[in-house]
């Protein structure tokens, strides 16, 4: 297995801080709009954006809910293997409000398409937007493109791109993996 480097630590804090900056440009105090990682591996990168927004853009009380689409996706009946959910914590409305999709790595598009059935049992967005670490943009299954992205990557089928925490992974990096 040979890991190739797609972007470093520091590399990583600059799109976090240029990705914050497109998200107060566009939506300025954040008073109708809310955060939602997708679970498992979102939620890192809506944790770091939530802080960056709060304690560097002095934006206050940015609201940040987690949403598992274990169940709304199309192959979750798939797999032999038992599934694991994820806790959903949404403690508040969406109803009328933005909601920003947050994801590490966007491929096919499925987990995407899977929260946008998930969010409806919340209430209804004014509208939905999607904010990518990663856009592997030659994988789409469905038509879905990122509002924000912090890179794209082109990969081929064999390839995964890796993205890692300091949080879970003990770095902050992104790489792709081949076999």
């Amino acid at each position: 297995m040979n890991q190739k480097v797609l972007l470093n630590s520091k590399e990583v804090n600059i799109i976090l801080n240029r990705l914050a900056c497109q998200l107060i440009e566009k939506h300025l105090d954040f008073s109708d709009t809310v955060l939602v990682g997708i679970q498992p591996r979102g939620t890192f990168l809506a944790e770091r954006l939530k802080t960056l927004l709060e304690n560097e853009y002095h934006i206050p009380n940015v609201s940040l809910g987690y949403l598992d689409i274990t169940f709304f996706r199309d192959d979750f009946r798939r797999t032999n293997k038992p599934l694991e959910a994820n806790k959903t914590q949404i403690d508040f409305l969406v109803e009328d409000k933005k909601v920003i999709f947050i994801d590490d790595v966007l491929y096919t598009g499925r987990s995407i398409r899977a929260a946008l059935t998930a969010i409806q049992s919340f209430g209804r967005p004014s509208g939905i937007e999607l904010l990518a670490l990663i856009d592997r943009r030659f994988s789409r299954d469905l038509p879905i493109q990122p509002d924000y992205r912090g890179r794209q990557v082109d990969a081929i089928n064999g390839e995964k791109v890796k993205v890692c925490w300091a949080e879970q992974d003990g770095e902050d990096g992104v790489y792709l993996v081949t076999n």
